[in-house]
């Protein structure tokens, strides 16, 4: 399940007032979810979340449900 702390972050950085976020949803699924908004959003989740991602971390992640369970296991640690 996606957090609502999650999908908030997602849809503010993609300047959306609301959009239907899941595990499976991809970017290409989302509008204005491109290549240059990607880093925008994953610097946003590093910054909201007190985190730091390794670049294989963030080449793995397949959809929005890879990078929640990537936060839950950084914050696990």
């Amino acid at each position: 399940m996606i957090s609502a702390r999650l999908k908030k972050v997602i849809l503010r950085e993609l300047d959306l007032e609301d959009f239907p976020i899941e595990e499976t949803t991809v970017a290409h699924m989302v509008p204005g979810w491109d290549s240059l908004t990607h880093v925008r959003v994953i610097i946003a989740v590093e910054a909201e979340y007190g985190l730091r991602f390794k670049t294989v971390e963030l080449i793995r992640l397949r959809n929005v449900g890879d990078l929640q369970a990537l936060i839950d296991r950084n914050l696990s640690t």
